[in-house]
């Protein structure tokens, strides 16, 4: 299986070279999306449909930090001039894309709540501790953002 942070990154790196055909043969074709952000500021979702064309011109994404969060990867980018702070969560399955969030100027805090536990849990079935581990209800991801403002937040659960 294909390193699922450097199929992420081929994406970014196609977009920017505007190699459409091997941008969308990293997609599934029925892409579950979700956007949340102010109105128009959907950005990657109008470049990956076409909608925005000439996209290069319009808005660049330069991610700035990207990582794995269990079998999520995760992207950040901003630009200062522009006003502009992006959170991307991708989930790959057998090499293709499945699943996209975009986030725009929001702060994003990333939780696992699958059901596994970690072998000292408490009576109730909680894990014991808080440190930040991937488990369940714990962070495995936080946002970085630079743009020096305050930004809604939200918590994205996989």
């Amino acid at each position: 299986m294909e390193d699922t942070k450097k199929i992420v990154l081929r994406l970014y790196k196609g977009i920017a070279r505007g190699e459409t055909g091997k941008v969308a043969a990293l997609l599934a074709p029925d892409l579950d999306w979700w956007f949340h952000g102010p109105p128009g500021r959907d950005h990657m979702m109008r470049i990956l449909t076409g909608a925005d064309e000439d996209h290069r011109s319009i808005f660049r994404f330069n991610p700035r930090r990207v990582e794995e969060a269990g079998r999520w990867v995760v992207a950040e980018g901003w630009e200062l001039a522009a006003d502009a702070y992006w959170v991307h969560v991708w989930v790959i399955d057998g090499g293709i894309i499945t699943q996209f969030r975009e986030c725009f100027n929001t702060s994003v805090t990333v939780r696992e709540l699958s059901p596994k536990l970690p072998p000292k849990t408490a009576a109730a079935g909680w894990p014991t501790g808080g440190q930040r581990s991937v488990g369940p209800g714990l962070t495995v991801w936080e946002s970085q953002e630079r743009l020096g403002r305050s930004l809604p937040g939200l918590v994205l659960t996989i």
